[in-house]
């Protein structure tokens, strides 16, 4: 069996350095179940078939949404197999899906959905919201881009540019930070833990935030099996929750290119292996 990890474009050269070390952690993994991977640029097609795709490192598509679309489009059409499926990705993409799952009942971050942010939108969240501080961040993003804080009088000049998200800020992100959970072919693998920098409010490590593996905190396996159960059975997935005034609420469900804390985990990588094994064998 073989399978593609899409990999960043070759002219993103943020991530050129980056990508290789995280190919071979997850190539090891498949290994393990026998799996053999390559590493294919996500925004070309592939020269010959795989037994199935999966875009672990497709690091920038949030740059060219339009450009992953279409990309996920030509793999659904020409019937190549995708883990996760191409509609599942593509669902995922536009973090519209939060406000979709609040109104379908699972527990997450109040959020707002807009095509494109203003200063109006962001005085309403406030209200609606009862916080003075609020979160904007784009749709389709990645790594924190364009995601602000704002408090009254702030300006939006870094703030989204696109459809966008709002959300109230929880003080909690920088204290006991968020947890991350981590899920293959719907098992609990692992858990770290994310808190960030004192006086911000994001936890990648880019910014200063600090990750270690922790133990599931009460009740977090609860919200995380509430939150998958709204969604189709997934291979892998990442679960992230933030403890809110009145309990841990979903901030995002990733299961397109999630960080798998193998670093943290590395008895993790082979988990991830079966798991896609299991789901090529299906």
């Amino acid at each position: 069996m073989q399978v593609a990890i899409l990999t960043p474009a070759d002219d993103e050269t943020l991530y050129q350095t980056m990508w290789p070390a995280w190919f071979a952690r997850l190539e090891a993994g498949l290994a393990g179940s026998g799996v053999a991977a390559i590493a294919h640029d996500w925004t070309r097609p592939l020269a010959a078939p795989v037994d199935a795709v999966l875009p672990m490192l497709a690091w920038g598509y949030h740059r060219r949404p339009d450009q992953w679309l279409q990309r996920l489009d030509a793999f659904e059409a020409a019937g190549q197999r995708m883990i996760n499926p191409a509609a599942v990705l593509r669902w995922n993409t536009d973090k519209a899906y939060l406000a979709e799952l609040e109104a379908g009942g699972a527990p997450v971050v109040p959020t707002i959905s807009v095509e494109a942010l203003t200063a109006a939108d962001v005085e309403a969240a406030r209200e609606r919201f009862g916080a003075l501080a609020v979160i904007a961040k784009p749709r389709v993003s990645g790594g924190s881009h364009q995601t602000v804080k704002l408090l009254p009088g702030d300006s939006l000049d870094d703030a989204p540019t696109g459809p966008a998200l709002l959300q109230p800020f929880l003080p909690a992100v920088g204290d006991e930070g968020e947890i991350s959970l981590l899920y293959f072919d719907g098992v609990f693998s692992h858990a770290v833990a994310k808190v960030a920098a004192r006086g911000d409010f994001r936890v990648q490590p880019q910014f200063g935030g600090q990750v270690a593996r922790v133990k599931p905190w009460p009740g977090a396996l609860e919200t995380a099996a509430a939150v998958l159960a709204a969604v189709p059975p997934l291979t892998y997935a990442r679960v992230d929750l933030l403890r809110g005034p009145g309990g841990l609420l979903l901030m995002e469900l990733e299961a397109i290119e999630p960080d798998l804390f193998l670093t943290q985990a590395p008895k993790g990588a082979g988990r991830f292996g079966a798991a896609v094994k299991a789901a090529l064998s299906a």
